[in-house]
């Protein structure tokens, strides 16, 4: 594998060497509706390393421009950023721009969905953006607050901060993810290593529907692709500061500053926060589910010159949580009783992960290049036995803290890509590539029965069960992707991408009386499988005039199989293979640009056909998911995105998801039995989302972009199960979110309240029975300074 990784890059670097660049240059001036210049305004052309800031008589100069078509996009503080084309010729190009305040007009939305930079409203896609602008105005803290606000996205979890996400019925049912999340390009690559906390983010797109061809293996469901800010020309920066209710405390900083001009920035956010438990412990009586944590962001970028950038990245996110399993069982006894639980043995899960990148990309005249090499780490243990029957008799607990070498996952990815010079003016636009990864994950997990354990069933007390296991997983990908532009207004779109991966797993069991040595009942056993798969994609494109578009696309998704682990349940034998899961996907929609970029809407329906379905079972004390390829499962369904302002100040979003998602076969087995589970709706999947947003914005002083601010939010989530079989069940619920505050060019302040009503509903719950609460009424102030 390290041999394969050498000898691409050789090939890449050749296919580079001797690419001549003729330059040009471009200049331009940005105003406001008035004519007056715009300071600082930022100037982006799309798809390459440069920026320009205005001066302040609003100007600014591109120099050494590859000749070319260009996409170039304006923005400025208080301003609706805009977008347009434009051919660089020889002569150079004079660009002249008049932004209108962002309290009249929409803004032009960029987003990453092809791996290239494009216009959302341009994408023929489902693609839901939310902008930099809109995480604050949404108080977006996680990645799971993104629910409702995407047609049919649901995302939550058991209070571990294991977002289990859902798109169109497609959901994640083990620790590999049916919706993959990307961060500033680098694929998270399991539910281990993945960053949750937002903070100094750019946007957020969520791709709905298999994305395959690009993203590959476990993006069967979408993918959410986050992209932080980063550093350029232009120092900027902010501080913040949250306090709310149950404690609730939030700092965040954030610093993007160049260190040479032109050639060498450094960008650094941090975020801290912390909170009491929204539960109590009725055991002891004490707050039971509190948490903190730091989380760190870390950028170095290089430009050398001749279309280069270099770009070193560091995340990290350092949490601990003292009751990472607030849960009770029964749905009853949570609705009625909600935010009480006893459990008798108590822990901290402390839950350290650390990302780390080298991005490398050339802009040529004929071929684009990206390299991009990442490491990923996790290391999450309990520092105390964790409550396994979450009660407080002495029955069972776990425990899995056994030094650094165990329960400490490793990730090492590589993507290589070439594309098509974004400034060519050609029919034909491609990008190709391929993917390799590593990952190491070591396990040793103790179950410990104690004094009551006989009164759950155990055949006796004081005793553990020790199960250690090894997985080492490899794989490579190739993919392809085109688009070809058939005539001025119709387009073809494709791709193809190969997926082969190699898994070997090694389990040991172990049995120990308390104060005795552990005697092996199960020596070491190995077992090996491989998996491959192919994800085409294909679709049309029709532009029905300046402002409108539609497409239609099939796409195949695909998650990867695996080796179930080893249980005490000996029902259940270790190292059986399950096979990959597919998907096959129908799409067609439309997207609407109108009344001068006053109103977008965007719909798509969509038809899902999935077979070889993974179905989980939870295995317990062990808390160890067994999963087996049962069945299969159709999806369908209709989205709607709607974003207005009709008015000076006045925006609504609107946003609905209706899916239908069921098994047309689904046999499982339940105590010696196969049970017929034909028709059942799917887990995790509410059959209806709908949101609803209205803000309303006062100008008080133009000069100081002074403006009092009002914002209402309504949320809609239909009934959704959590059980294959359907017996536990969520039922329809609404939210209410608000905030009110001030803000200027510099600081901004406002009140919020989410949850308003203080609804009580289930956030997650697994099919034995444990039930975990979202989160009650929470309300605050937050303060930030800009500079």
């Amino acid at each position: 594998m390290k041999r394969g990784i050498l000898l691409l890059w050789m090939i890449m670097l050749i296919g580079l060497k001797g690419q001549s660049q003729s330059t040009t240059g471009i200049n331009g001036k940005v105003t406001d509706e008035s004519s007056k210049p715009i300071y600082r305004a930022s100037v982006h052309l799309l798809n390459t390393a440069m920026y320009e800031f205005t001066d302040e008589n609003g100007l600014f100069s591109f120099a050494n421009v590859p000749q070319g078509k260009y996409t170039i996009e304006v923005s400025a503080a208080g301003y609706a950023s805009m977008a347009t084309m434009m051919v660089l010729s020889s002569t150079g190009q004079q660009l002249d721009f008049k932004l209108l305040p962002v309290s009249m007009q929409l803004e032009s939305v960029t987003v990453t969905a092809d791996k290239k930079e494009t216009l959302l409203q341009k994408q023929p896609s489902s693609v839901t953006a939310i902008t930099a602008q809109q995480l604050q105005q949404y108080r977006l803290w996680n990645a799971k607050d993104i629910s409702g606000i995407v047609p049919g996205l649901y995302s939550g979890n058991s209070g571990d901060d294991r977002n289990v996400t859902s798109i169109r019925g497609i959901t994640t049912t083990s620790y590999d993810p049916a919706v993959a999340t990307y961060i500033d390009g680098v694929n998270q690559f399991s539910l281990d290593t993945y960053i949750p906390q937002l903070n100094d983010i750019e946007r957020i797109e969520v791709l709905r529907g298999p994305q395959g061809t690009l993203y590959g293996r476990n993006a069967m469901g979408g993918v959410i692709n986050i992209i932080t800010k980063q550093p350029t020309n232009n120092t900027n920066g902010f501080v913040e500061l949250s306090l709310g209710n149950y404690r609730q405390q939030r700092v965040s900083a954030a610093i993007r500053t160049p260190i040479v001009k032109d050639k060498l920035f450094f960008g650094a956010s941090g975020l801290f926060n912390a909170r009491k438990g929204f539960y109590t412990n009725e055991f002891n009586n004490r707050s039971f589910d509190k948490q903190d944590g730091f989380t760190g962001n870390y950028f170095l970028k290089y430009l050398p010159g001749d279309g280069w950038s270099f770009t070193l990245n560091a995340k990290h996110q350092n949490n601990q949580n003292d009751g990472a399993f607030a849960m009770v069982f029964g749905l009853e006894d949570a609705l009625n009783n909600p935010f009480k639980l006893n459990q008798n043995a108590v822990s901290t899960m402390v839950d350290n992960t650390m990302n780390a990148s080298l991005s490398i990309h050339r802009n040529g005249t004929s071929i684009d290049f990206t390299s991009l090499t990442a490491f990923q780490n996790n290391r999450r243990y309990y520092n105390k036995p964790l409550d396994g029957d979450f009660s407080p008799l002495d029955g069972v607990t776990i425990i899995n803290d056994y030094g650094n070498k165990w329960n400490n996952v490793k990730v090492l990815t590589q993507e290589f890509r070439l594309s098509s010079a974004n400034n060519k003016s050609s029919k034909l636009n491609w990008t190709a590539g391929t993917y390799l990864f590593l990952q190491d994950n070591p396990v040793k997990q103790a179950t410990h029965y104690g004094e009551d354990a006989g009164m759950l069933g155990a055949p006796a007390i004081n005793f553990s069960t020790i199960n250690t296991s090894e997985a080492n997983n490899a794989g490579i990908a190739f993919f392809g992707q085109l688009n070809y532009a058939l005539t001025e207004k119709l387009s073809l779109f494709g791709g193809l991408r190969y997926d082969y991966e190699h898994k070997s797993l090694k389990v040991k069991g172990e049995y120990q009386n308390d104060g005795d040595d552990a005697v092996v009942i199960r020596p070491d056993t190995t077992g090996k499988v491989d998996f491959s798969a192919f994800s085409p994609k294909l679709g049309l494109q029709y532009q029905l005039s300046a402002n409108s578009n539609v497409y239609g696309s099939f796409s195949r998704g695909y998650r990867t199989g695996g080796l179930t682990q080893l249980s005490s349940d000996p029902s259940q034998p270790p190292l059986y293979p399950y096979k990959p899961e597919y998907s096959n996907n129908f799409e067609i929609g439309i997207k609407n640009t109108l009344l001068n970029n006053k109103l977008f809407i965007n719909a798509a329906a969509f038809v899902t056909y999935l077979t070889d379905a993974q179905v989980p079972t939870l295995v317990l004390p062990d808390a160890i998911t067994i999963t087996r390829n049962t069945g299969s499962l159709n999806s369908k369904g209709l989205e709607l995105e709607l974003t207005t302002k009709p008015a000076k100040g006045l925006q609504f979003d609107y946003t609905a998801g209706y899916t239908d998602a069921s098994y047309k076969s689904l046999k499982v087995s339940s105590n010696g039995q196969t049970v017929d589970l034909d028709g059942k709706k799917q887990i995790f999947t509410p059959d209806l989302t709908s949101m609803l947003a209205a803000q309303y914005s006062y100008t008080v002083s133009d000069k100081h972009q002074l403006r009092l601010i009002a914002r209402a939010e309504w949320f809609y989530f239909g009934e959704k199960y959590f059980d294959l079989a359907n017996t536990m069940k969520q039922s329809p619920y609404h939210l209410l979110n608000t905030r009110l505050g001030v803000s200027s060019r510099h600081a901004e302040l406002y009140f919020w309240v989410r949850n308003m009503g203080n609804e009580t509903y289930i956030e997650y719950a697994y099919d034995f029975g444990a039930v975990h609460l979202a989160n009650p009424r929470t309300y605050g102030v937050t303060l930030r300074a800009n500079f």
